[in-house]
């Protein structure tokens, strides 16, 4: 139980950096903080994250910044929960605040973008088994079944290299 608390804890606060929610995520994890350590852990909760939500809104890549920084907010927070675990409801309470409203998992943007007759196939969440044959590729059959012993035979339609036999 406490390790999904964690893990909800710094999900939330990683993925509230560099968003429209970030100012309110702040604000509860330094009054969390500051409530079991004072204002000199405060301060020092305050300076680590705004230092950290700078190096997610100026990387290339924000979310991968995000997942190196989650191990580091756990490892905050369950520090946090050891010390006093009367915080797991206030921790919750700050997960369900900063969580965005009616959603309570997450969202996947994928943007593909295919040019020159190329094609793409995408899964989310899933398998993907695609088999594309063109008249071109698909190799001929034929209508009789295949034998089970001696040798068996394919028809092969004449093609560009003319009638192969």
């Amino acid at each position: 139980m406490l390790d999904e608390l964690v893990t909800a804890g710094g999900t939330a606060v990683v993925g509230a950096m560099a968003t429209d929610s970030w100012m309110l995520a702040r604000t509860r994890v330094a009054e969390l903080f500051r409530r079991r350590g004072g204002e000199e852990r405060q301060q020092a909760i305050e300076g680590q994250l705004d230092s950290n939500a700078r190096l997610v809104a100026e990387a290339e890549d924000g979310d991968q910044v995000r997942q190196t920084l989650l191990p580091l907010w756990q490892l905050e927070l369950r520090s946090l929960l050891r010390r006093d675990p009367a915080a797991a409801e206030e921790l919750r309470a700050l997960i369900e605040e900063v969580r965005p409203a009616g959603n309570s998992e997450s969202k996947w943007v994928q943007d593909v973008v295919v040019r020159d007759n190329a094609k793409a196939f995408l899964v989310q969440g899933g398998n993907i088994v695609n088999h594309h044959h063109s008249p071109e590729s698909a190799p001929a059959r034929s209508a009789e079944p295949p034998q089970r012993e001696g040798r068996s035979r394919v028809k092969v339609p004449p093609g560009p290299l003319g009638d192969r036999s």
